[in-house]
Formats: C-alpha cells, structure tokens, sequence
C-alpha cells in the first residue's frame, strides 16, 4: 500500500507560472478577505474607545501565536503531504493528515488553558487602564477558550492547499471572513436588538467565522479530497510522521512565536510613551495584512508546488516557481509601499484617530513601510526553507529580523524620547533579516537543488 500508484498531480505538469496563478490565486483573495475581517474588527471596535484598540494591540501576540501554532503543524503537514504525493506514497500521505490532526488538538488545549487561567495576569502585566485591561481579557479569554474552529478550519485548508484544492480553501477562508465582518457591527454595538457587547462581541465574531469555516473544510476534505483518505489508524502518532511534520513546523511556530515576542516587547517600549503609540502598532498591523496577507497567500502555493516538485525530483519547476514567486512578491510590496507613503492619513481614518493618534500613526506607516521590499524577497525565498525541509533558516532569519536586531534598535532609538524615532528600527531589522535570508538560500541551493540539476546530466 506503502507505493500504490497515484495519478499525476497538476502541481508535477501544469506549466509553472499557470500552475502558481491557479493555486495563489484562490488563496490571495481568501487572505484579502481574511485582512478586510481584520480591519473591519479594529474599525468597529475603534468606535467603542481608544483603550479598546490599544486592548486589540495588547492581545495580538497573543492570538498571533494561536494562529502560529495552527500554521505551524498546518505547514508541517503540508509540506511532508505535498512530498508524499510527489513520491507517490499513498500511506505516508495519509498519516501526514491524521497525525497532523492529533497535534493540532493537542496545541489546542494549550491555549484553552491559557483563556481560563492565564488571560488576567497577562494583561494586567501590560497596562493599569482598567477598561484596557478587562476588555483585552473578555477578548482573548473568547478566542483561546473557543479556538477549536481556529485549529480545525487552518489544518483542514492546509489538507487541501497540498493537493492543489485552492478554491475550497477560499471559499471556506471566504465564507468564515465574511460572517465575521456581517456579526462584528451586529454584536458590539448591539443591532437588531441584541445587546451591545463592546470588544467580545469581536471576539464571538471571530469565533463564530472560525467555527463555519472549520465544519466546511471538514465537509470539503471528505467530499472533495480523495487523495487524501481518513482512518483511525491514522490518528495514533507515530515519530516517523511525527518527526518530519515537527521539523518543518516547530520552527513555523517559533517564527511566530518570535512575531508575539516581538510585537509584546514594542508594545512594552511603546508604552512608555502613551497609549496612543500601542494602539497605532495594532493598527499599523492591521492595515499591514492587506499586503502581507496576500504575500503569504502566495507563499503557501510556493511551499506546496516546491515539496511536490522536490519529490518528483524536478529542479526546474523548483527554480522557476522561485523566480516567479519573487517577482511577484516584490510587485505586491511596492505597491504596499506606495499606498503606505501617499495615503497614511486616509488609512488612519479608518480609525476614529485623535489628532496624536493620526500624527503618530503617519510616522509609523511611512518609515515602516521603506522595508516592504526587502521582506518580499525574504518571504518568498523562504518558502524553500520550509519546503525542502530546512525550516530552521526561516527561523535564524525570524530571530535576526525580529528579536537580535528589531527590538534593541527599537530600545536604543526610544531612548531618543522621540517616538518617530522607534519606527526606524524595522528597515534597520529588515536589512540584516535580507543579508540573512541570502546565505541561507544559497546554502540550501547548493546542498538540495543544485544535486538534482547535477543527477539529471
């Protein structure tokens, strides 16, 4: 069974750059509406009060590490999936899938707990604005407790991301992001009746969209997904599949638990100038996503189409889907650039700003934004990392992007007193993070890729 025969997927045939439109596609506009969402919350919640957001600010690394770990073994199983396929190995496909569920319960339960027992010391460590405080504990006590849909729904588009099933993973993205955006007015400031439940109203909004799109990758895997077959032998953990899933993915959870670490310590260096600068951070991420999102979108096809080639040993597909996805990448991010360098204020008004909040946030978007670029390029040659196997790169270059370099510039540059100065220190950290990713692709190029070029001559 170990070696049944499986039919051509389109990710081994299908010319590169149409295969990597068919697949991104799908997926960039998911994550579009998936970024639409996320704005949507914070201008909702902007309306309540300023603490609310900066309450939102304060609980992202939070529900950014949630999601993390949910990408993470979601990236693991992808890749060991896509190379399972790619092989024509049935069986080991199908305990990617299986075992990948078991640690996405597991993962769960982790921040289940952390909803209950650990939601009120965390916020109260951060701010002594009671309203601050409360609202981000309801916030994320919600998201956490209730996070199982979160699990479900990122695991089961991962399952069909890796055989090329992109229109289901957005409709389902899609339809969870659009319920979202239709309950958020609805249940913070109470409409039709219902009564107004402020900031966790965004948080069962939330819940409430994870949840739909969790049952429907559930419904479309079993319908739609034959090459991937469900069993309840598959469902024991085995360190054979275990492992390689955990190699690709731990460091995809660090790197975002690298993203929480680092956006708590600017949230900490933030408030020591006013709470108006953490609640422009949170913004400033919000509006980010519209770009990011959408890169990342592009960057889950390139991991996938890359795994499959790399196991069917065809290097070419592997270059070309590189080339093509860098310069796609790098289009996008200059697009954000200009939008980010010409429309701040248009953007913050989205907000309800105060005249601080806009002066802040003007700063930020602009000096920000200079290292979007440089973090195309980073991304998308990333995807081999994780692609190949080498998952550890994408990590050192997190660590020097967002911890070695980011935070102490941000320190040093705050010790100024002058909060226009902080925002420096991304390009500053996305210049070293650029230098980094360089030398660990063309490591990666000479130990994996160049091999299979040298076997085929």
């Amino acid at each position: 069974m170990g070696t049944a025969t499986l039919p051509e997927n389109k990710m081994g045939v299908m010319p590169v750059g149409k295969l990597l439109a068919n697949m991104a596609l799908p997926m960039i506009i998911s994550m579009l509406v998936q970024a639409l969402y996320n704005v949507v919350d914070s201008i909702y919640v902007s309306q309540v009060s300023e603490s609310a957001v900066t309450a939102l600010s304060l609980a992202f690394p939070i529900q950014n590490l949630l999601i993390g770990f949910g990408v993470g073994i979601g990236v693991g199983v992808n890749a060991l999936l896509s190379k399972s396929l790619g092989e024509k190995n049935q069986e080991a496909a199908n305990r990617a899938a299986g075992n990948g569920m078991v640690l996405a319960l597991i993962a769960m339960t982790l921040f289940v707990l952390f909803g209950l027992f650990g939601a009120r010391p965390y916020f109260e460590m951060q701010s002594e604005n009671a309203e601050t405080v409360e609202g981000g504990i309801s916030y994320i006590s919600i998201c956490c407790i209730f996070s199982l849909g979160c699990f479900v729904s990122i695991l089961g588009e991962r399952l069909l991301q890796s055989t090329g099933r992109t229109v289901h993973t957005m409709i389902t993205q899609s339809t969870g992001a659009i319920v979202n955006i239709i309950l958020d007015p609805i249940l913070i400031h109470g409409w039709f009746g219902l009564p107004a439940m402020g900031i966790a109203g965004a948080a069962v909004a939330t819940v409430i969209g994870q949840w739909i799109a969790g049952i429907m990758v559930v419904i479309f895997n079993l319908k739609f997904n034959p090459e991937v077959q469900f069993g309840r032998r598959y469902f024991r953990l085995e360190g054979k599949t275990v492992g390689p899933i955990l190699t690709v993915g731990i460091p995809s959870i660090i790197m975002n638990g690298i993203g929480s670490v680092m956006c708590f310590g600017i949230n900490q260096i933030l408030q020591g100038f006013a709470e108006t600068a953490t609640g422009v951070f949170g913004v400033y991420f919000k509006l980010q996503s519209f770009f990011f999102m959408p890169l990342f979108g592009l960057n889950n096809a390139t991991i996938s189409i890359i795994a499959y080639n790399y196991g069917a040993r065809r290097p070419h597909r592997i270059t070309r889907t590189l080339k093509i996805a860098a310069a796609t990448a790098l289009s996008l991010m200059i697009a954000g650039l200009l939008v980010f360098q010409f429309f701040p204020d248009t953007l913050l008004g989205l907000f309800n700003p105060t005249q601080d909040f806009l002066e802040i946030g003007r700063s930020a978007l602009r000096t920000i934004s200079w290292s979007f670029p440089i973090a195309a390029i980073c991304i998308a040659l990333g995807a081999s990392f994780q692609a190949l196997g080498n998952g550890i790169y994408s990590t050192i270059v997190s660590l020097c992007r967002q911890l070695i370099v980011l935070l102490p510039a941000a320190y040093l540059l705050s010790l100024t007193g002058d909060v226009h100065k902080v925002w420096l220190a991304f390009p500053i950290a996305e210049v070293a993070s650029g230098t980094v990713t360089f030398l660990c692709f063309a490591r990666i190029y000479r130990q994996k890729i160049r091999p299979l070029f040298d076997s085929q001559q």
